[in-house]
């Protein structure tokens, strides 16, 4: 069997670069390579793609950049004649044929729908959603009115602009504090705020402004959060339910990435019949908003038992330990197995 080139795209030029650097090592390192010959691209925070002919462990350690040695300059070849790569090297641009590319990229630049576009303009099977989805699962109002119009209940919330900043007051006029202060596209819970009066309301929207032009505020979700794996297009494979304990505040950067007064419970501690709810609503999520590949779907379990919508991430953490691969663990497939399935579906064309 023919090998096929794999590009793991990470890095990038969000605030969220480091995050993906770990989850696109345990991709690299976990690729089943009777199969596949990984390539690494790393975007530097400026921007500059590059092959990275190194070791994984220093895209893990934050080095990768600063070994010169190992970095070739690239950019994507929007021939589909050469469909791939262009290494530029002497002055002279040399094809670097993929077969496909799997992105562990996050935020701005990475799972909004732009290098997704790039991708499909070029004719390289990606792994993962495409323009669409990607863009909208990114804009947390206009997810969410999709999905309220799937039926699926969401949090009152109201979304403005820079402009409108001073209006806010008069927007969230009957609001019930606390409020949670969004950037209206970000991730790993890069400027958000807890608002519990409203005179934080101004410095927490400032703090939003940070990360985006647009905020969202939303009424706080009684109850806690749950996850629930999707994977594939046509027929979906769905993963357990997990469950999301903090001891105070919210799920936030330092207690996602560093564990800070917060567990994960895997499988979530509800019943069965609960569990089936949810990743029903799951399923219904994903459809609504025309997510392929692969997506984790994050909802709050109120106290009397209501699901209500949150966020899709469309390329969640991808370590062998994240939550993602995790759930999916839980109803049999292992982590290469995960990652198996998702670039046969690129290759195959399942996942557009």
């Amino acid at each position: 069997m023919t090998k096929k080139t794999v590009a793991v795209l990470f890095g990038g030029v969000s605030p969220e670069h480091g995050v993906s650097l770990e989850s696109a090592a345990a991709v690299l390192e976990n690729m089943d390579k009777d199969k596949y010959i990984p390539l690494p691209v790393g975007i530097t925070r400026a921007g500059d793609w590059y092959r990275y002919d190194g070791p994984a462990e220093r895209i893990r350690a934050d080095a990768w950049a600063s070994d010169r040695d190992e970095l070739t300059p690239v950019t994507v070849s929007l021939s589909r004649s050469e469909r791939g790569f262009l290494e530029l090297r002497g002055g002279c641009c040399t094809p670097l044929p993929v077969d496909a590319v799997f992105p562990v990229l996050h935020g701005r630049n990475g799972e909004d729908g732009t290098v997704q576009g790039v991708m499909e303009l070029a004719g390289i099977p990606l792994v993962g959603c495409g323009v669409l989805a990607s863009a909208l699962c990114m804009d947390k109002d206009r997810a969410h009115r999709l999905v309220r119009e799937a039926g699926v209940a969401v949090p009152r919330a109201v979304t403005f602009d820079k402009a409108d900043r001073d209006k806010a007051p008069a927007l969230l006029e009957g609001f019930a504090y606390p409020l949670y202060v969004k950037p209206l596209r970000a991730g790993s819970s890069f400027g958000i705020t807890r608002v519990t009066a409203p005179e934080g309301l101004r410095p927490a929207i400032d703090g939003a402004l940070a990360y985006d032009t647009a905020v969202t505020v939303e009424e706080e979700i009684p109850g806690f959060e749950v996850g629930c794996a999707v994977m594939g297009t046509d027929k979906l494979t769905v993963g357990r339910v997990d469950e999301v304990e903090v001891s105070g505040g919210f799920f936030g950067f330092e207690e996602k990435y560093r564990g800070r007064d917060s567990q994960v419970h895997m499988p979530a501690r509800i019943s069965p019949e609960k569990e089936r709810e949810i990743r029903d609503t799951a399923v219904k999520i994903y459809r609504a908003l025309g997510c392929a590949g692969f997506a984790r779907v994050d909802m709050f379990l109120t106290p009397e038992g209501r699901i209500v919508f949150n966020e899709v991430n469309t390329i969640p953490g991808f370590t062998a330990h994240s939550r993602f691969p995790r759930m999916l663990e839980g109803v049999g497939l292992s982590f290469r197995e995960v990652l198996d399935r998702l670039i046969t579906d690129a290759l195959e064309g399942k996942d557009r």
